[in-house]
């Protein structure tokens, strides 16, 4: 995995994989889990905190998050991000600070723009008090010299929507009316003091418990682990770990397009605009921000992860899914929002990798092949720009002319926001909408294994073996009367 925050990845990955070997152990007790938090910081000496203790809570709180309980200090949250408190407290709490190129100098601008009295003399440069600071910036344009700067924590800056504000401790907290739980907030933050539930030993229990348990791997997993691991071999571990099978969320992403190219048609007609609706980010950006647009505009389709499980609950009444993918706020979806027989469980590509850890299985790449589902348009769902294509192929099948349909790709939150005001203002010159919250598309994922660059060289190898059935065509065996492709369909 490629991110700035290896060290703290090394501690996290360490408590999800010894979580998960108490798991399969039956062993998760918490006489286990107290010997565990003293194997990883065995003491006297602290390693990165002030003390041994303080590092010992932060690893309790992890691994609450780990066993897929939410933080001591926020039980009743329903957020899937949360905040270790204990973690938090030491990032800088002032926003705005005064530099050493403060020449104290005699005009003190700084100070007369001052409104709050938060800046005072001190014997070598000017002083902020951020007991009193309003972070209204009048201080950094007033003084001569750009000596006050305006520091932005990571986290915040992170977050697309402004989700993330602070108590007057400094500690970060997650306004869940706004979060839409995207996680870019968690890599992002130095400490590693933003998380997010982890749901690995509740599908260890489900396996062992005999169910048949079967994994659904998003259009993003080609390339995910490298040129080598195609979908056969990662059938083949996924079996290796207890799953009964797997099946490609691609196949669903196929049945997505064509449900949602039929609203495109009508929307047309009726001169109306329309959004996708794969992305549960941006989903949820438009469900909190701007209610009105996700009830005027938003697609009624489910999204692929929601279609497959549905369609093998259809076919298998009592099975198990769970989907596997690069994406926090699929957890999210996965929960709530009143859409039923969506996927049971949702696990990242790096949770993935620490259930293989814990059980001692590796990708074997000696296996059989594995017979294509979806058509190349669902795999390629996975890419910024893919969803809409696929739209637009499922129209061009149905014979309608799609030359002059114009479309606006947003990826990334910033995009994303700037395309729903546009729409929301009535400026918006395009037809429909691709949202995606992360940049590049679902490649770009919290949980990508890799740069977005050796995904993409190792997608080219591996979709160059697909073949090219058309979408409609690979849904004609598909028993799509058997289960709703609605969005707010209940049982």
């Amino acid at each position: 995995m490629i991110n700035n925050d290896a060290e703290i990845l090394k501690l996290k990955n360490r408590i999800k994989t010894e979580v998960c070997k108490l798991a399969w152990n039956d062993n998760l007790n918490q006489e286990a889990i107290d010997q565990m938090v003293l194997d990883i910081i065995p003491g006297p000496k602290a390693a990165w905190r002030c003390c041994v203790y303080k590092e010992r809570e932060i690893v309790r709180e992890r691994v609450r998050l780990a066993t897929g309980k939410n933080v001591s200090t926020n039980p009743d949250t329903k957020n899937i991000v949360q905040v270790i408190e204990p973690a938090c407290d030491e990032c800088p709490i002032n926003s705005y600070m005064v530099t050493d190129m403060c020449q104290h100098c005699l005009g003190k601008a700084c100070l007369n723009s001052c409104r709050f009295g938060a800046i005072s003399m001190g014997d070598t440069h000017m002083r902020i008090d951020p007991t009193k600071c309003k972070e209204c910036g009048m201080c950094a344009n007033a003084c001569p010299y750009g000596a006050i700067i305006h520091i932005e924590r990571p986290c915040k800056k992170a977050c697309p929507v402004g989700a993330i504000t602070y108590n007057e401790y400094g500690i970060a907290h997650i306004d869940e009316e706004k979060c839409v739980n995207c996680g870019h907030c968690i890599h992002n933050c130095p400490f590693g003091a933003i998380g997010s539930k982890v749901f690995l030993v509740d599908i260890i229990k489900e396996i062992k418990a005999g169910k048949e348990v079967i994994a659904m791997v998003a259009p993003s997993i080609e390339g995910q682990f490298g040129e080598n691991v195609n979908l056969a071999v990662i059938r083949n571990t996924l079996k290796e770990l207890g799953f009964a099978d797997m099946i490609e969320v691609s196949l669903g992403a196929d049945m997505t397009a064509a449900l949602e190219s039929e609203e495109w048609s009508e929307a047309l007609k009726e001169g109306k605009k329309v959004t996708t609706s794969c992305c549960p980010a941006f989903i949820n950006m438009l469900r909190k921000h701007y209610p009105d647009v996700y009830e005027k505009n938003m697609s009624q389709t489910v999204s692929p992860m929601a279609a497959t499980s549905r369609y093998l609950k259809a076919l298998h009444p009592y099975c198990v899914t769970v989907f596997i993918g690069p994406c926090v706020a699929k957890k999210d979806e996965a929960q709530n929002h009143g859409i039923t027989d969506n996927a049971d469980y949702v696990m990242t590509y790096g949770e993935l990798q620490f259930m293989m850890e814990s059980k001692g299985v590796e990708f074997k790449t000696d296996v059989a092949e594995f017979a294509q589902e979806g058509s190349v348009f669902g795999k390629k769902f996975a890419s910024s720009g893919g969803v809409a294509k696929a739209v637009l192929e499922c129209m061009k099948e149905r014979g309608e002319d799609v030359d002059n349909i114009t479309l606006l790709q947003a990826a990334g939150g910033a995009e994303c926001k700037k395309a729903i005001m546009m729409l929301k203002a009535n400026k918006l010159q395009e037809d429909f909408v691709e949202g995606m919250f992360c940049p590049g598309g679902c490649v770009g994922g919290p949980s990508k294994r890799k740069t977005e660059v050796e995904i993409t060289r190792a997608r080219v190898k591996l979709l160059s073996t697909a073949d090219d059935r058309k979408i409609l065509d690979n849904l004609k065996n598909i028993p799509m009367d058997k289960f709703s492709m609605e969005r707010n369909w209940q049982k």
